[in-house]
């Protein structure tokens, strides 16, 4: 029988926690498009927060068009580097804690 510790969170409750850190650590435009990755974490899953994924997101996002990233956005090295610092706070998100001892 498997049991689930009560500290395992749903992608909807743990996309709400990240949600709060976001808003405190990005701008609005930034938020936006992380809001839209989250919305895609919680229907697909966690494959979403991949790095790999940033450029087909910013694709699906922005209507086809790098450059309206890249306009709403920033250079594509502060749009990297968003996008690394939303993954963190996601993976911190994520964690379990440890049960009681």
């Amino acid at each position: 029988m498997k049991t689930y510790s009560r500290h395992d969170f749903t992608r909807e409750e743990r996309a709400a926690r990240a949600k709060v850190a976001i808003s405190a650590a990005f701008e609005s435009k930034e938020q936006a498009f992380l809001d839209f990755v989250l919305s895609h974490y919680v229907r697909v899953g966690v494959q979403e927060l991949d790095q790999e994924k940033l450029t087909p997101l910013l694709r699906l996002k922005y209507n086809n068009s790098i450059a309206d990233a890249v306009a709403h956005l920033g250079k594509p090295e502060d749009i990297g580097r968003v996008f690394i610092g939303f993954q963190n706070i996601c993976i911190s998100k994520k964690r379990v804690r440890p049960e009681h001892r």
